[in-house]
């Protein structure tokens, strides 16, 4: 969805603006001298006829610049987004074990999504840049200046309407947004990866070999075994003299008392 208000907001565009030239010969003037330009913003190709106000005599003139290099670059990564993001999405629905095979369907997940975020950077900052020398060339103040009736100081020469770029705004700040959904989007994908998974497994074997040692201890042996003196046979064999309770084990007679 947002690659789609990217590309529609940027490649749908078109506008125009308004001049008036209100020459001293009042039969000379034109008041409604309307330029319209459009995506690719190739300026140079948008063409007007202009007062001169030397007669009925006109001249032919065109914007300055072309700027369809960083619209274009951008409106190409948009709808490539677009398509990509739709065909992952019916992958992860209908292939989820095909792109789990492998591994390989969450690599390349991966290093596309980090050649997208990138281009978005790319061409959004292009863009942007373009998009701010489009303004400038199309400034009926600018454009006034093209025409030679307005050098002299007996006419007057007005902007009537200038060209409303809300739409081109907007088209650069999807850019923008585009580029953080995607590069945020880097990490859900690297969790995908056998990378991120061949991390997480470490910490299990390390638990697992530290628990093995640990039961090789004392605390896992039976503590009761030869190494003991309670179950070793004879320890409670004989009765003394006194009737005390003597022991036999490997240290020899123990009395029960001292035991406890």
């Amino acid at each position: 969805l947002f690659a789609i208000f990217a590309f529609a907001t940027c490649g749908g565009y078109s506008g125009g603006l308004r001049l008036s030239v209100d020459c001293a010969n009042k039969s000379e003037s034109d008041l409604n001298i309307d330029i319209a330009f459009a995506y690719p913003f190739r300026l140079y190709q948008v063409n007007f006829d202009a007062p001169t106000c030397e007669g009925k005599r006109r001249e032919k003139l065109s914007l300055i610049g072309d700027f369809s290099s960083s619209a274009e670059f951008f409106v190409t990564i948009a709808v490539f987004a677009f398509l990509y993001s739709l065909a992952a999405t019916v992958v992860y629905i209908f292939f989820q074990n095909k792109y789990r095979e492998n591994n390989r369907g969450p690599l390349i997940d991966f290093i596309v999504t980090v050649v997208f975020s990138f281009l978005w950077l790319v061409g959004s900052s292009a863009w942007a840049k373009g998009l701010s020398d489009v303004k400038i060339a199309t400034d009926p103040d600018e454009v006034l200046l093209l025409m030679s009736a307005c050098k002299q100081q007996s006419n007057k020469c007005l902007p009537v309407r200038s060209p409303v770029m809300s739409s081109l705004n907007t088209s650069v700040v999807f850019g923008f947004l585009n580029f953080i959904l995607w590069a945020g989007n880097i990490w859900f994908v690297f969790k995908e990866t056998g990378w991120h998974s061949s991390g997480q497994r470490h910490p299990p074997d390390t638990m697992e070999k530290q628990s093995s040692s640990y039961n090789q201890g004392g605390y896992n042996q039976d503590s009761y075994g030869p190494a003991g003196g309670y179950n070793q046979p004879g320890s409670y064999g004989q009765v003394g003299e006194y009737g005390q309770s003597q022991s036999y084990g490997q240290s020899g007679p123990t009395s029960f008392a001292n035991q406890i």
